[in-house]
């Protein structure tokens, strides 16, 4: 066994699988500059590395990876200039970064307890495996700050569908335990963080009992279909993220980084409903 230890992120080699945490514990494993950078150096080099079987992709003390840092976001916003837009920059260089970390030829495992939000959903959705605690939470977060899921998009389309990716950007749900598995999020769940470990035991057994260059084969070619229409999205994805950075979403990151809901929050109650029906003329008993 080999330990190759960093701030951000922690790596250790057993019977040439891979086994890769995020170590931001203080934020939340949340990504930036430093992780995303460690991550994407560890997918290239799986692409030279033969012997390599799988990566295991966790985050440090119980909790998978809350995104994006948000206090790059708002460093983002202070560089927006009118010669450049280096909100959109940058938020491509996210997506080139995803698209590294998708391109990884063996088969990529993540194992999420705590919570996988955001890019940190994305992570997940682009793994091949998904293993989860039943009580791990899942959430595209964007919206409820005023900006959207940009560079993840495509792949969290590509693993939960279109329609199922609308509902949760569209309501920055959270949803977790059998519901994940439902909506095609998780693959597998566990029931404590032993009984998590056990499980990932099981999968890279079976991933063991596979041919490693068949599956390297086998991976690159269920990749290869979707990649040119990705690209496109990608650049068109970073100038809406960076459009809605430079509207709401400075005012829905100056309101997470508060403590404070966002001006346009708003709730509702059953008895609003039940008004609202009541008020129509509409509510009543079925037949």
């Amino acid at each position: 066994m080999k330990s190759d230890g960093s701030q951000s992120l922690v790596c250790t080699r057993l019977r040439d699988v891979l086994f890769v945490t995020i170590n931001r514990p203080q934020a939340r494993n949340a990504l930036n500059a430093e992780v995303v950078g460690a991550i994407a150096q560890v997918a290239r080099d799986a692409g030279s590395d033969t012997a390599l079987r799988a990566i295991v992709l966790r985050g440090a003390n119980g909790f998978f990876c809350a995104g994006g840092d948000v206090s790059d976001f708002k460093r983002r916003l202070d560089e927006v200039s009118a010669r450049e837009d280096p909100v959109a920059l940058r938020n491509r260089a996210f997506g080139a970064f995803m698209e590294t970390v998708v391109s990884i030829p063996v088969p990529l495992v993540a194992v999420v307890e705590g919570a996988a939000l955001g890019g940190g959903m994305g992570l997940a959705c682009m793994s091949d495996i998904v293993l989860a605690t039943a009580q791990a939470r899942f959430s595209l977060t964007e919206t409820s700050l005023g900006v959207v899921p940009a560079q993840i998009m495509p792949f969290v389309v590509g693993r939960i569908g279109a329609v199922r990716a609308r509902r949760m950007g569209l309501s920055a749900e959270r949803v977790e335990g059998e519901q994940a598995m439902q909506l095609g999020i998780v693959d597998a769940l566990a029931d404590g963080t032993d009984a998590l470990e056990a499980l990932l035991a099981d999968w890279l057994t079976r991933i063991g009992r596979c041919a490693p260059n068949a599956n390297r084969v086998m991976k690159t070619m269920a990749g290869e279909a979707t990649e040119m229409v990705r690209g496109v999205f990608l650049d068109q994805a970073a100038h809406a993220f960076s459009r809605c950075m430079q509207d709401e979403g400075r005012v829905g990151i100056a309101a997470f980084r508060a403590r404070e809901p966002a001006p346009w929050c708003v709730e509702f109650s059953a008895a609003d409903i039940r008004a609202v029906y009541v008020g129509q003329g509409t509510h009543g008993a079925s037949a």
